[in-house]
């Protein structure tokens, strides 16, 4: 028979009313003619209510045991997601991760998949059983115990499965009805895409874009897994939604597919840093070591150092506000230690991201001309550059950041099809 994997995050599950819903549109595609392999996230709310119990019983807690805990939300909705089916007359079980069993490392609290043995599943589908319902975000480790895929877990444990299954489709339901040019709450002219491909989905994913998490398209570009994001609160038929595919599927790309956003930025500079061979490895491996999240980079022409013949030069780089204050340690920590040397870290920590991002670029000169200058046009200043062959990133301040989203959308007609 053929299969589809459908994945419904914690939204779609929220209450055992979404779970009808959402069980719903699993008996129609089993009415359709497939076997249907189900990933189900925790109901909204109770990951972070279970992290909540881990961190007041012990901060310092065992990896093993929070992961013991916190697996235990999709459990629950694997479980009533089986009994909902059955009660429907639709054959089906659910599974948790160890059952599959999801063979995964052993970095509790941030596993990846090992592999996804078939035998066990498909003896079942053999029996008769039409749907298997699969506890998201869990596998287990060598050593036999749970353990938790971090962020996005549920999105990458269904590619994961439609990879290991051969798959049609994998669909993600959610509580947007696809993928849309830019964030409708900025712009009310942004369009939903009927297709974006796997590199442009990673380049927005990567930039801001909150519907698909980064790992999960990764592994659906690298398998050629077939993604269509959809709404658990709509009607929908193979139409529906947004199909993420290979570049190939897509007859003609617009230049610019979409223009994603990050708001909380922040930009920090090192000024008069030694310029000597080896310097940028000094700065960015402490960083690198103390998790904090480099993007643009930006070294600035170096001149001779006042009462020394030695070059300097500045350094600015951004990374996400939160991580700040971690950046200000590595960094001072490195200068004590004598790695580096350095006059002064400036910080601006009201900054905001803005991004194009389009396959049409690869064959199309001339988009940053048009980016800046839509920019330009209306008084946005631009503080760091950064471009990839599909990309164009600039770091402005915060207060414009929905004006350049607008100003964007709007330079490169988004809002038009084809």
């Amino acid at each position: 028979m053929p299969l589809l994997v459908m994945k419904f995050g914690g939204t779609s599950v929220a209450d055992l009313d979404r779970i009808r819903n959402a069980a719903a549109k699993v008996k129609a595609e089993v009415a359709r003619g497939y076997d249907v392999i189900v990933i189900v996230s925790a109901m909204s709310g109770k990951t972070n209510e279970l992290v909540g119990w881990v961190n007041e019983t012990s901060p310092l807690y065992d990896a093993r045991e929070y992961d013991a805990v916190v697996s235990s939300g999709e459990n629950v909705t694997a479980g009533l997601m089986a009994l909902t089916l059955q009660e429907m007359d639709v054959p089906a079980r659910s599974w948790q991760g160890w059952q599959v069993p999801i063979q995964t490392t052993s970095a509790h609290g941030a596993a990846r998949f090992v592999d996804i043995p078939r035998a066990n599943l498909d003896a079942k589908f053999a029996e008769g059983f039409k749907v298997a319902v699969i506890a998201g975000f869990q596998g287990v480790s060598p050593e036999g115990r749970i353990t938790t895929l971090g962020r996005g877990g549920s999105d990458t444990t269904a590619v994961a499965f439609a990879a290991a299954f051969g798959a049609e489709r994998c669909d993600i339901y959610t509580d947007v009805d696809g993928i849309y040019t830019t964030d409708p709450r900025i712009t009310s002219k942004a369009r939903k895409l009927d297709k974006i491909s796997f590199e442009e989905m990673l380049e927005l994913a990567s930039l801001g874009a909150k519907v698909l998490q980064t790992r999960s398209v990764e592994l659906a570009m690298r398998y050629k897994v077939r993604l269509r994001v959809l709404s658990s609160f709509d009607d929908t038929d193979e139409q529906s939604g947004t199909l993420v595919c290979d570049e190939d599927e897509i007859m003609e790309s617009k230049v610019v597919s979409g223009v994603a956003y990050s708001r909380e930025e922040a930009k920090l500079t090192l000024v008069t840093v030694e310029d000597r061979p080896g310097i940028a490895a000094a700065i960015f491996g402490p960083l690198a070591d103390s998790g904090v999240n480099v993007d643009m980079i930006v070294q600035n022409i170096s001149e001779k150092a006042q009462d020394s013949d030695k070059p300097v030069t500045d350094m600015t780089f951004s990374c996400p506000v939160d991580q700040v204050a971690r950046a200000r340690q590595a960094l001072e920590a490195a200068r004590d230690a004598g790695h580096i040397n350095y006059g002064t870290l400036e910080v601006d920590e009201d900054a905001a991201k803005v991004s194009v991002v389009g396959i049409g670029m690869r064959s199309h000169a001339g988009v940053a001309a048009r980016m800046f200058k839509a920019l330009a046009a209306d008084g946005v200043n631009i503080k760091v550059i950064a471009t990839s062959e599909i990309k164009i990133s600039v770091l402005i301040d915060r207060k414009y950041m929905e004006l350049a989203v607008q100003a964007l959308h709007d330079a490169f007609e988004l809002d038009k099809a084809g």
